[in-house]
C-alpha cells in the first residue's frame, strides 16, 4: 500500500482504481486524503464517465450535468471552484478509452429472400418441360434464345434504372417500369417472331418475354413471394409429369395462367407506385447511359450461360439455383468488409483482410458447386469459371463499377461465340479459357479496387 509523503494512510482511490498517471498527478497539488475523502468517493462513482475524457474541461461539463453548485463544491469537496475539482478528478482517474458499441450490420442479408430468389430464377424453366413438344424445332430454339438474350439484357438495364428512380420516389420508378417493361417484352417478342415466323414458337417467345418483363417489375419491388405464387400453376403441372401426362390443353393452359398472373400482379404493383405521392424537391433524372453497362452485362451473361447449356444443360440448372446463395454472399462480403475496416489500423492491414474476405466469400460460393455439378453429371471446371466470372462481376456492380465487368464479360462472350461460329469443336475448352481469363481479370480488379478503405466508407 502506497503511503503519502506526510505519512498518512494510503489513498482509498487506489483500492478501487488503478493508480493515476504519474505525469498527471505531478501537476496537481498534493493533498492529504483520508479514508473518507469525498473527492475519492466522487471519482470512484464517476470513474466510468471520467476515464474516457481527453481534457479536464470535459469533466467540468460532466460535473455541471450532475447539478453540482459552487457552494457544494466548496463545502463538500473543499475545492474553490468547479474547474479545480474537475482537474483534481481528471488527474486521479486513469485514462480509459473503451471501444464504441458495435451497431447492427448494415449489410445483413435477408436469408429467406435470397433463398426465394434462387428458386425464382430456376422455376420458370419448368415451362420448357411442359411445352417443349409443342414448339421444339431448330428455328424455335433459336427464336427463344434470341428473345431470352434480349429480355435478359433489357431487364438488367431496366432494373438498374428503376432502382435509381426509386431514390426520387416510387412514382418516378413506376413511370420507368410502366414504359420500360412493356417495351422490353415487345422487343423480345418481335425478335422471336422474326426468327421463328408465325407459329407456336413465336407464341411461346411472347409468353416468355411477358413473364420476364413482369418478373423484373416484381423483383425491383421486392415482391419475391408474390412472384413465387404466380409460378404455382407451372410448378404443379411440372410436378406430375414423371407420373402422368396432363395432355396438350393443360400443358398450354398452365404456363399461360402463370404469365397472366405475373403480368396482372406486376400491373397492380406499377399502378400502386403511380398512385404514390409525388416526391418533394427537384430530383434529377439519371442518364440512360448509366444503365447501359448493366444491360450489356446481362446480354453477355445470358450468352455465356446459354453456351454452357449447349453441352451441359444440368450445369445451367445448378448455376441458376446458385444465384440465391450468390446474392447472400454479396451481402456478406459487404458486411465483412465493414467489419474489416473497423478492425484495421492501416491500409496494408485492410488490404490483407479484404483479400481474406474475398477468398472466404467466393470460396463459399464456388465450393458447393463442385458436388452439385458431379451429382448432375456436369463438368465442374466450366461451371466454376463461369460462376466465378458472374459473382465477381456482380460484386463490382454492387459497388457502382459497371463498365469493367460489362466489357470483360462481353469480350469473353464474343470469344466463345466466335469459336462456335467458326466451326470450332463443341467442347468445354473455349468456355473454360474465355470465362477463366475474364474471371481472373475481374478478381484482380476486385482486389485492387475494393481493397481500398475508401471503397467501403
Amino acid at each position: 500500500m502506497a503511503l503519502e509523503p506526510d505519512g498518512g494512510q494510503g489513498d482509498t482511490l487506489a483500492l478501487r482504481l488503478a493508480a493515476p498517471d504519474a505525469t498527471l498527478s505531478l501537476r496537481l497539488p498534493r493533498r492529504r486524503r483520508t479514508p473518507d475523502d469525498p473527492v475519492d468517493v466522487l471519482a470512484a462513482e464517476l470513474a466510468d464517465r471520467i476515464g474516457p475524457a481527453v481534457h479536464a474541461y470535459e469533466v467540468a461539463a460532466l460535473l455541471e450535468s450532475e447539478g453540482l453548485t459552487g457552494e457544494q463544491i466548496q463545502e463538500r469537496y473543499g475545492r474553490p471552484d468547479l474547474f479545480s475539482l474537475a482537474a483534481d478528478l481528471y488527474g486521479r482517474v486513469p485514462r480509459s478509452f473503451p471501444e464504441p458499441p458495435r451497431g447492427p450490420d448494415p449489410w445483413a442479408p435477408d436469408h429467406v429472400r435470397c433463398a426465394l430468389r434462387g428458386a425464382l430464377f430456376a422455376l420458370p424453366g419448368l415451362a420448357y418441360l411442359l411445352t417443349a413438344g409443342l414448339w421444339h424445332s431448330p428455328r424455335g430454339v433459336y427464336a427463344l434464345v434470341v428473345a431470352g438474350l434480349l429480355s435478359w439484357a433489357w431487364g438488367q438495364a431496366l432494373s438498374h434504372r428503376a432502382y435509381l428512380r426509386l431514390t426520387a420516389g416510387p412514382r418516378q420508378a413506376g413511370r420507368t417500369l410502366l414504359v420500360g417493361a412493356p417495351s422490353g417484352a415487345l422487343l423480345a417478342t418481335a425478335a422471336a417472331l422474326a426468327v421463328a415466323g408465325p407459329g407456336p414458337a413465336a407464341l411461346f417467345g411472347a409468353g416468355q418475354s411477358l413473364y420476364l418483363a413482369a418478373a423484373a417489375v416484381l423483383l425491383v419491388r421486392g415482391r419475391e413471394r408474390l412472384l413465387l405464387g404466380t409460378l404455382a400453376p407451372l410448378a404443379a403441372g411440372a410436378a406430375v409429369l414423371p407420373w402422368w401426362d396432363p395432355g396438350p390443353l393443360p400443358r398450354i393452359a398452365l404456363p399461360v395462367l402463370t404469365v397472366v398472373l405475373a403480368v396482372a400482379v406486376a400491373g397492380r404493383e406499377i399502378r400502386g407506385m403511380l398512385g404514390a405521392e409525388k416526391a418533394s424537391g427537384g430530383a434529377t433524372t439519371p442518364r440512360l447511359l448509366g444503365s447501359l453497362p448493366y444491360g450489356l452485362f446481362g446480354l453477355a451473361a445470358g450468352a455465356l450461360v446459354m453456351s454452357l447449356g449447349q453441352r451441359q444443360p444440368w450445369a445451367v440448372v445448378v448455376l441458376t439455383v446458385s444465384m440465391g446463395p450468390a446474392e447472400w454472399l454479396l451481402y456478406r462480403y459487404r458486411g465483412l468488409s465493414v467489419a474489416a475496416l473497423r478492425a484495421s489500423a492501416d491500409e496494408a492491414g485492410f488490404r490483407l483482410r479484404s483479400a481474406r474476405t474475398l477468398a472466404l466469400c467466393m470460396g463459399g460460393y464456388l465450393l458447393p458447386l463442385v458436388p452439385a455439378a458431379l451429382f448432375t453429371g456436369a463438368e465442374p471446371a466450366p461451371l466454376l469459371t463461369l460462376a466465378a466470372l458472374l459473382w465477381a462481376a456482380l460484386l463490382l456492380q454492387a459497388f457502382g463499377l459497371a463498365w469493367l465487368p460489362a466489357v470483360v464479360s462481353l469480350t469473353a462472350a464474343a470469344g466463345v461465340a466466335a469459336v462456335t461460329l467458326l466451326g470450332g469443336p463443341l467442347s468445354a475448352a473455349p468456355l473454360l479459357i474465355g470465362c477463366g481469363t475474364a474471371a481472373g481479370v475481374l478478381v484482380t480488379a476486385v482486389l485492387w479496387c475494393l481493397g481500398r478503405p475508401t471503397a467501403h466508407s
